[in-house]
């Protein structure tokens, strides 16, 4: 906390370590949003009888194992299920306010994201080998505009890509079609329990489909698109001791001992709370591939995922009857129950007994209908997180666009599922970003003779070319496709002690561990998970009409010549980045300092037991030496024989 106060008094600010100054003083405090479910909510369909499946076992073991969260089999048929429970009543709101400790309004043009150039985000420099990912993730695709907006641009263009994949555990050589951007705060700006919002503007067109914007929260355990810090961590919320976690969960609460900073016995993992991922596309509701649903393209999934999962699986497609999903969800206008995800099979290759391993996780979702308003814009999309406090409240999350409910989700109903799981208790960070994936949006079946395996809008092989959505190649190449973020703020409660902002925090450290596993979350030609920030050295231009116009102004910055000739940026006051266009940000209180000799278990002694150690130390290094000398005295040294790549590692 001294730091904290020490930079404080350095920078000259004292609004909070995360908040932009340029955040208007009217969005400094929000109020809890009205929870309130409609009087007359949509009524499901009846569904028509279908082959759908239940499933209670590992996956098909004809089937190839895959290190990515697979749909769920489907072997055995079930009767036909009933309409979704009926709606519970609205309880009163509990008057909240919320008071602002992050914020980023986007208001610098020139800002880029690149890692070491922004304190707040990091753009991913990276392949995403997820989700059957067709996209590259391009730090130059994410910069903000003349408009004061955050953008995030998709194209059809081409990575050459030679690396490691963490997926097939080798150095591969692939070409991507596309590139787009993610957007990542992982391990910078973390906060637990709050109030999230962000105005933005959807990319593309409201009726073509194959693009998945996204804003979402992840626990820090786990690191997106690095698949080796997501096994057996994503998406736990589960604290306890039980069967299932004591050989799935890799740091589980059937764990005496402590390791990392954590404690024994309470389960850790990265659970993920999607504020929106939203599907375009032209197939309304009750048609096509929506029959069953009110709610057709384009939409937006409000949704929780969290393991461990109900055991026994619903197919996609059906919905449940009582006492087949969870209680306690209610959902607002022209939203309902996604009944075409009920979550994912988790399997991973390095598993050696699958049976006991593998397990399923949970996606607690509601789809809400958009429109062309969606896209054209700005709309503010925002959720409300509550901690469960024990013998108080099992918390809760509350989905809301345009201050109208989306999903409200009661955490009673998860501890009621007996499962072990819980509302999120883990410092979890912002994520924005636009993928292409064949499993989102795309046609379910392709054309006759069209394989669907390779997607290319430029190829002049009708294969590569044959199973997109209509129109998504020519809205590609004839509009700018950009997903458009106003700002991104973040409240908490400060009269409630649980909600922190941190990424290591008492409750819930992560420092220890990501230090211990650091080959984990970077990429093998890194050095670090994260390079520091550069501040200033950012080229630029001296001369009357160009000074100091791409260092951010005389307040933030100063063109000045420098030795190797080239001009290049110095930063004023607290301003950073290479060109100087970002405040330094950082958090008002540090939970989890940086490592130090106590964590090895030595303590440091007073002065004068100081002294007294280094003298016996001296003395005690005389002696043994004398001692070993005698004893090695005609002995031929062992040359070393050890690799330079062995290493340890912890596996829980």
């Amino acid at each position: 906390a001294s730091l904290c106060l020490v930079l404080l008094a350095l920078t000259g600010t004292a609004e909070g370590g995360w908040i932009d100054p340029d955040t208007p003083k009217e969005a400094y405090t929000t109020q809890a949003l009205p929870a309130t479910v409609p009087q007359t909510p949509h009524k499901a369909k009846k569904p028509r009888p279908r082959h759908r499946h239940w499933y209670n076992g590992p996956p098909d073991p004809d089937g190839e194992p895959t290190p990515q969260p697979t749909d769920e089999p489907t072997l055995d048929p079930t009767t036909s299920p009933t309409d979704y429970p009926t709606m519970p009543p609205t309880q009163p709101p509990v008057e909240r306010t919320y008071d602002l400790v992050f914020s980023d309004e986007f208001n610098t043009p020139g800002r880029t994201f690149h890692d070491g150039q922004d304190p707040k985000w990091t753009a991913m420099e990276k392949n995403d080998y997820t989700n059957d990912a067709q996209h590259y993730y391009s730090g130059s695709n994410a910069f903000t505009n003349d408009e004061g907006e955050l953008v995030i641009k998709t194209e059809a263009a081409d990575t050459e890509i030679i690396g490691y994949s963490d997926v097939k555990k080798k150095k591969v050589h692939d070409t991507k079609h596309f590139r787009s951007a993610m957007l990542q705060g992982w391990n910078k700006f973390c906060f637990t329990g709050g109030v999230v919002e962000a105005e933005v503007v959807l990319p593309g067109k409201h009726n073509v489909g194959g693009l998945w914007p996204a804003f979402w929260l992840l626990g820090n355990m786990a690191r997106h698109t690095y698949v080796g810090s997501s096994e057996h961590i994503w998406p736990w919320a589960s604290r306890v001791c039980t069967p299932k976690a004591s050989t799935a969960q890799l740091i589980n609460g059937c764990q005496k001992a402590a390791h990392y900073g954590m404690k024994a016995g309470v389960g850790r993992g990265a659970p993920e709370i999607d504020i929106f991922e939203v599907q375009p596309g032209d197939t309304p509701g009750s048609n096509g591939k929506f029959l069953e649903s009110p709610v057709g393209q384009p939409f937006m999934s409000a949704s929780y995922q969290v393991a461990p999962g109900r055991p026994q699986r619903l197919g996609g497609g059906y919905w449940p009857g009582p006492g087949m999903w969870y209680d306690g969800l209610a959902g607002g206008n022209n939203s309902v129950l996604n009944i075409f995800f009920y979550g994912a099979y988790n399997h991973f290759l390095s598993d050696t007994d699958p049976a006991t391993q593998d397990y399923w996780s949970d996606a607690i979702s509601f789809n809400k209908q958009l429109n062309k308003e969606h896209f054209v814009r700005k709309h503010k999309y925002r959720v409300e997180w509550e901690l469960p406090k024990e013998n108080i409240t099992d918390g809760y999350l509350n989905w809301f666009l345009d201050d109208e409910l989306v999903l409200k989700l009661n955490g009673t109903g998860i501890v009621e599922a007996g499962l072990g799981s819980e509302i999120s208790t883990e410092p979890s960070y912002l994520i924005l970003n636009t993928a292409i994936s064949s499993q989102w949006g795309f046609p379910g079946k392709c054309p006759p003779g069209c394989p669907g395996k390779k997607f290319d809008c430029h190829s002049k092989d009708y294969k590569e070319t044959c199973c997109f959505s209509k129109g998504f190649c020519s809205m590609l190449d004839t509009m700018d496709v950009e997903y458009k973020i106003n700002y991104v703020r973040v409240y908490q409660n400060k009269n409630d002690p649980t909600q922190k902002v941190g990424c290591s925090t008492p409750e819930r450290p992560t420092r220890q561990w990501i230090e211990g596993h650091k080959d984990l979350y970077m990429q093998k030609t890194d050095d670090q998970p994260l390079k520091s920030i550069q501040r200033g050295g950012g080229a630029c231009i001296i001369g009357a009409k160009h000074k100091n116009s791409t260092c951010g102004g005389a307040e933030k910055g100063t063109c000045t010549p420098s030795k190797k000739g080239q001009a290049a940026c110095q930063c004023n006051g607290n301003w950073t980045g290479p060109n100087c266009l970002v405040p330094t940000s950082f958090d008002d209180i540090l939970w989890d300092p940086p490592s130090k000799l106590e964590e090895l278990g030595f303590i440091l002694p007073s002065a004068p037991m100081l002294l007294v150690s280094i003298l016996t130390l001296i003395i005690v290094g005389v002696v043994m030496s004398t001692v070993f000398k005698k004893r090695l005295d005609g002995f031929t040294p062992i040359p070393e024989v050890a690799g330079k790549g062995d290493r340890l590692k912890y596996f829980g």
